[in-house]
């Protein structure tokens, strides 16, 4: 075990710094840069930017330089002095972005991924125990519309019935007057009126998807010898129920372990967009969009560096819970 522990550490930095180099690349096929989208923009109101000016705002910015020397030299930054370089778009330092929208944006994502689970794992468990009894055929209609609809359009349609029927528009984490204000009960509570919205649609397609796959995983394990022999020995049916098949049908979900850690920092976006969320998922997109690369890299690099944590720690869980996967680590 501490051998293949060692092989997947050694593997890792290779890794982040592949999948780092390739992403700071792709940003930058698009044609032109930043400064050419600023130029544009500047010559469309009727204004000039002089060759000098340009060259001295390239040479500034480090954009006259080849795109593999740009990336040595901010990722050298990162490394030595822990920084990610200066948002282009924003002219602010980029750890600065990410600091102002991590809170709002992990909060989200533990939110709904507890409440995802919760609700998952107790739906899937009853509906393969209780297979084809009333409430099954509800749930199991239920997570199909949750599979079917996408969440930004989940979204729309709630903003949509909140401002016809309430004549209340959810957009943001909180009511205007309460921005910039000191944390107070009501303050409090306005957040929460606003936090349900993001929290039940980014939760929706997770929840259909986990109880389908924990569903089918259970009833897989419920048809098996062992469980067949645990009957015959007269064990209680809500404990077989609890310590053994559903034990093995959960395996699929600790794998899943390695995307969920990076969706916390992620954020959806576009259930983001559409509910006007100061999240990461937005700035990633408007990064992009913008070829603003130290941003929208140094998003990419960090939920990089988490997804390869999530994996490793997804591994060693499988192979805590299940001796199965523990043996094979061991060979």
């Amino acid at each position: 075990m501490a051998g293949y522990l060692f092989r997947r550490l050694l593997a890792m930095l290779p890794t982040v710094l592949l999948i780092s180099l390739v992403s700071f690349l792709i940003i930058q096929l698009p044609p032109g840069d930043f400064l050419t989208t600023v130029v544009a923009k500047l010559q469309q109101q009727g204004q000039t930017v002089g060759s000098d000016q340009l060259a001295a705002l390239r040479q500034q910015y480090a954009l006259d330089k080849s795109p593999f020397e740009q990336y040595l030299r901010w990722m050298s930054n990162i490394v030595l002095h822990g920084d990610f370089g200066q948002s282009f778009q924003y002219n602010k330092p980029v750890s600065t972005l990410l600091a102002e929208r991590l809170p709002l944006t992990i909060g989200l994502g533990l939110a709904t991924w507890l409440i995802g689970w919760t609700v998952a794992l107790a739906a899937g468990i009853y509906s393969a125990a209780r297979r084809y009894s009333k409430l099954d055929y509800v749930i199991t209609a239920l997570t199909f519309l949750g599979l079917a609809v996408p969440g930004f359009l989940i979204a729309l349609t709630v903003v949509y019935l909140e401002f016809k029927l309430f004549g209340q528009t959810l957009s943001g984490i909180m009511s205007p007057e309460f921005e910039g204000a000191v944390w107070n009960l009501g303050k409090l509570l306005d957040v929460l009126n606003h936090l349900w919205l993001p929290v039940l649609v980014l939760a929706s397609g997770g929840i259909a998807g986990t109880i389908r796959v924990l569903r089918a995983n259970l009833l897989d394990e419920l048809h098996k010898p062992y469980v067949t022999a645990a009957r015959a020995r007269g064990l209680d049916e809500r404990k077989l129920l609890m310590r053994y098949p559903t034990r093995v049908a959960l395996n699929p979900f600790i794998a899943t372990i390695g995307w969920t850690i990076p969706a916390l920092f992620d954020g959806e976006v576009l259930v983001a967009s559409v509910l006007g969320l100061e999240t990461t998922g937005p700035l990633l997109l408007n990064a992009l969009k913008s070829q603003d690369m130290y941003l929208a890299g140094g998003i990419i690099l960090i939920a990089c560096v988490l997804t390869v944590i999530g994996t490793l720690i997804s591994d060693l869980l499988l192979a805590a819970v299940d001796a199965r996967v523990r043996i094979g680590y061991t060979r």
